[in-house]
């Protein structure tokens, strides 16, 4: 029986966290032995999974990297530990997933994967793997990760540091991450693709396999007045937006922007935000925390007449996504991966920061009705199902093992 073992920093919470359930659900059907790690944000599983580190270990790994930089270089004993569960455990296949996030010695694991001998499929979630500190560099417009990182106009942003280390890092990044000789990678979008061929990651194998929506949850619900009480959600047409963090690179101020040119008897929901943030917003605007409920989410998309997304920054934006697989249009931004998930059936891109073009959208939106483009998203949707999506990976799996 083969075994698979990925490696996130969650499990079954978050964009990459149920990616890596869903992953692991899929194996698991096809006969295999499935094992998750995570560090935080966990929720039940099918998958067996392996915890790494604790909270203490955590904090301490964000001091490493505010006061030293060694964002890559801390979490050593959590590290060590790990490596000898994966050693024990000893897969046929390991695939990796988001390994920043205050969790891991990235140093020591891929020393250690370096000296095995079967295939590490590697999912790029976002740049963070090309770069010499940021995750995402569109918002500030540099370019220094094409040749050498160095005076990072970002430094203070996640993962946020008071020494920049940015050179360093962007060698040591470059020395491990090309020293493992069964290393594949995966892009989410065709924008990532296209930067990881620039990047000093481009002789490694990659392939591009877009994330995917589960149309066995992401579905048009009937029922949606409980969650419209819960909320105190208005009886009017309302707009939604979806966040696991927001800033502004994620587009937080732009809709804050548009409720001041928006048609007043249009709400406003955004989900997924924080309360010091809540205090932040106008009134018009309903706050919902993060949920950990899809079926929730699910009934929030069916809710809507329109989802937006207003990110500056996505290596791919899994909420027109969902929101499609609900029935319900969108408008992205057209920047980095968004504007490959929309076409004209399905609803309209706008220019970055725009804010008077997005309500001119929803306007024309609302006059058609979501009736009007429900089908349209349906059948998109189905384009991105995980059933459809996630069976290449497995296909990936098995013609690596049989190399």
């Amino acid at each position: 029986m083969k075994t698979l073992l990925q490696i996130n920093i969650e499990v079954n919470s978050g964009s990459t966290g149920r990616i890596a359930e869903q992953i692991g659900g899929l194996v698991l059907d096809k006969g295999w032995n499935s094992y998750i790690t995570y560090a935080r944000n966990y929720n039940p599983s099918k998958s067996k999974t392996i915890k790494i580190g604790n909270r203490w270990n955590i904090y301490l790994h964000v001091l490493q990297t505010r006061l030293f930089g060694n964002h890559l270089r801390a979490s050593t004993r959590a590290t060590r530990k790990l490596i000898k569960q994966i050693s024990e455990i000893n897969p046929d296949i390991i695939h990796l997933h988001q390994l920043h996030g205050y969790f891991l010695n990235v140093e020591e694991l891929f020393s250690y994967l370096a000296t095995l001998k079967i295939p590490i499929v590697w999912t790029l979630h976002d740049c963070w793997p090309f770069t010499g500190h940021c995750t995402y560099f569109s918002w500030v417009n540099c370019n220094k990760w094409r040749t050498e990182c160095y005076d990072c106009p970002q430094i203070n942003r996640y993962p946020k540091s008071y020494v920049d280390k940015s050179t360093q890092n962007f060698y040591l990044k470059k020395k491990l991450f090309t020293s493992v000789p069964n290393l594949y990678l995966v892009t989410v979008s065709e924008w990532l693709f296209h930067l990881t061929k620039q990047s000093f990651l481009k002789e490694i194998p990659v392939v591009t396999i877009q994330n995917g929506v589960d149309t066995r949850v992401f579905y048009p619900r009937d029922e949606t007045l409980s969650v419209r009480k819960k909320y105190s959600i208005p009886q009017q047409p309302v707009i939604i937006g979806v966040g696991t963090t927001w800033t502004a690179s994620k587009g937080f101020y732009d809709y804050i922007a548009l409720r001041k040119v928006l048609d007043p008897n249009i709400s406003i929901v955004l989900i997924g935000v924080s309360r010091n943030l809540q205090k932040k917003l106008p009134p018009g605007i309903v706050a919902i925390p993060r949920t950990e409920s899809v079926d929730e989410l699910a009934q929030l998309y069916s809710l809507a007449d329109i989802v937006i997304s207003l990110s500056y920054q996505e290596s791919f934006g899994l909420t027109p996504i969902e929101g499609f697989a609900c029935g319900t249009p969108a408008i992205v931004y057209n920047a980095t991966a968004l504007p490959e998930l929309i076409n004209s059936n399905v609803g309209y891109t706008a220019e970055p920061g725009n804010v008077k073009q997005v309500a001119e959208f929803i306007v024309k939106l609302l006059d058609k009705g979501k009736s009007f483009y429900t089908p349209n998203c349906l059948q998109h949707a189905e384009n991105f199902d995980i059933r459809k999506k996630y069976e290449q990976y497995f296909s990936l799996y098995e013609k690596l093992l049989s190399r």
